[in-house]
């Protein structure tokens, strides 16, 4: 199969059982998210979710990201900074998963340009955190020209925070 296999489009109410499904099973491999899969659904619809969109294989829903409000987290302010002080104009792009069985077939690169081009043509720039250890979404993020704005460490609950890599979306064009 294809990348033209894969449809992705907006997320949709119905679509919550299967995501948070997916959620589990990449957790279960991966160890990401650190944090949420004990209420997938939740961790799916958190506050200031501005849109979400689902990859597709086969009418069965294998991917998953969302883009929300800036919240001033780490991510944020290096964006911010990165732009010169100005953070009314970013979001956050999040949550951003795919199965292990639909990897290799662009997923993440399709739902992540979906986030990018709502962003942009909601006057919005991205910005987003990484874990260090997740070096397949850094290449991803890298191979699509996002830039690093500087290493934090992530708060994971009940854990050491984690080091983790700040990003922000390339300028349209």
């Amino acid at each position: 199969m294809t990348s033209d296999d894969v449809t992705v489009r907006v997320r949709e109410e119905a679509d919550l059982g299967a995501s948070a499904r997916a959620l589990v099973k990449v957790h279960a491999v991966d160890g990401y998210p650190v944090e949420g899969v004990a209420d997938p659904r939740a961790w799916l619809t958190p506050p200031g979710l501005l849109r979400a969109w689902v990859a597709e294989l086969d009418r069965e829903v294998v991917g998953h990201v969302g883009v929300g409000r800036a919240d001033g987290g780490d991510a944020v302010l290096r964006g911010a900074e990165a732009l010169g002080g100005s953070g009314e104009r970013i979001a956050v792009l999040a949550r951003l998963f795919v199965l292990p069985e639909a990897r290799r077939r662009a997923v993440g690169e399709r739902l992540t340009v979906a986030a990018t081009e709502f962003a942009r043509a909601s006057g919005l720039r991205l910005v987003l955190d990484v874990m260090a250890k997740d070096r397949a979404a850094i290449r991803l993020y890298e191979r699509l020209g996002w830039e690093c704005t500087g290493q934090v460490r992530h708060a994971v609950e009940g854990a050491e925070a984690v080091p983790a890599y700040c990003y922000l979306a390339p300028p349209e064009g």
